[in-house]
Formats: structure tokens, C-alpha cells, sequence
């Protein structure tokens, strides 16, 4: 599976080089590219945002550097998935369905979010991991890579997949039940 993370931060990604995720990628079970939006900017300064189109408060992340950043990775099976409170929450059946994807394009908020132009035009699904508000979409797109990752072939047996809190879960509380004599 690859994911592909359009971010500010880049360097916030270096926890992916650790435990699992990091040892599913050193045996190219999964790819993680990541993508400096910064780099995309032609502003002399290096300038990524900009008052929101139409007006409203706060800054947000400019149309154009966004843009170009995405289209130097689009491909036609991606999925993109913008992380943003205003999202569907994740849980463990969606992890599951975008598991089943080959591509994920993963665009990283930061600032007030992103210019509403973009994700007009270029993002298929906002997703949020929670009622709260970050102060960007770095640690959401971990936590989705995380769990996305784990359903890849290869990263863990399948014994371990099967027997997981959110799998099989009836099955798995019934168990309880029993075991507890309830």
C-alpha cells in the first residue's frame, strides 16, 4: 500500500520509522512519501497562507501551493483523504474499507484548514479521528496510516488481525460474558 502525505511538517512523520509501521517499511510492505507542501510555494519567503477566499477569520492554506503539491503525485486510483474535525469520525470499519485501497493521498491541514477551493477539487473524503480540535492534520494522518497499515499483508499475521478488540467484536463479547460468568 502506498501513502502518499501532503504536509507542512514532514519531520512530525519520523515516528513512522519505528515499531511495526517502521519494520513494514524496511520490507516495502507499506510506502510512506512525504511531501513538503512548503516546497511548492512561489513565493520568495516560502508563504503558504493567505485570508480565506470570500473572507472570514484566520488564515488558511493557499489554493495554489496546495494544488501544486497534490498534482505532483496525482494518480488515478488514489483515494484523497483530507483530515479535518468537520470529517466523519474514523473508526474501525473505515479503517478497514480504506485498507482495501491501493493509494492514499493524505492532505494535512494546518492554520484555520485549508482553502475551500481545494478541497472542492481535489479531496473524495474529509475524515477526523475525534471531537477535538489539533493544531494540524499531522498526528490524524498517523493515526490513520497506523491503522490502515496494520490490515496490509505482511505487517502483522493474520491471528493477530483476527483476535484484535474491534474484530469479531460480538463474538469477542460474548466471550467475555461467559468467562465472567455474567
Amino acid at each position: 500500500m502506498k501513502f502518499d502525505v501532503l504536509t507542512l511538517f514532514p519531520e512530525m512523520f519520523e515516528a513512522l520509522n519505528q515499531s511495526i509501521i517502521g519494520k513494514a517499511r524496511e520490507k516495502n510492505l507499506i510506502e510512506i512519501n512525504l511531501i513538503n507542501i512548503r516546497d511548492f510555494s512561489k513565493d520568495k519567503h516560502k508563504k503558504v497562507d493567505d485570508t480565506p477566499y470570500g473572507g472570514g477569520a484566520g488564515m488558511v492554506m493557499k489554493a495554489d501551493v496546495v494544488y501544486d503539491a497534490y498534482k505532483s503525485i496525482k494518480k488515478d486510483n488514489a483515494k484523497v483523504i483530507y483530515m479535518s474535525p468537520q470529517g466523519k469520525t474514523l473508526n474501525q470499519s473505515k479503517v478497514e474499507e480504506l485498507s482495501k485501497e491501493d493509494h492514499l493521498i493524505i492532505l494535512c491541514g494546518h492554520y484555520e484548514g485549508i482553502d475551500q477551493r481545494v478541497i472542492d477539487k481535489i479531496v473524495d473524503e474529509e475524515i477526523s479521528i475525534g471531537d477535538y480540535v489539533l493544531t494540524g492534520g499531522e498526528i490524524p494522518a498517523m493515526v490513520l496510516i497506523d491503522s490502515v497499515s496494520r490490515y496490509n499483508e505482511g505487517v502483522l499475521s493474520q491471528d493477530s488481525i483476527k483476535e484484535e478488540s474491534f474484530s469479531n467484536r460480538s463474538i469477542r463479547i460474548s466471550t467475555i460474558y461467559k468467562t465472567r460468568n455474567i
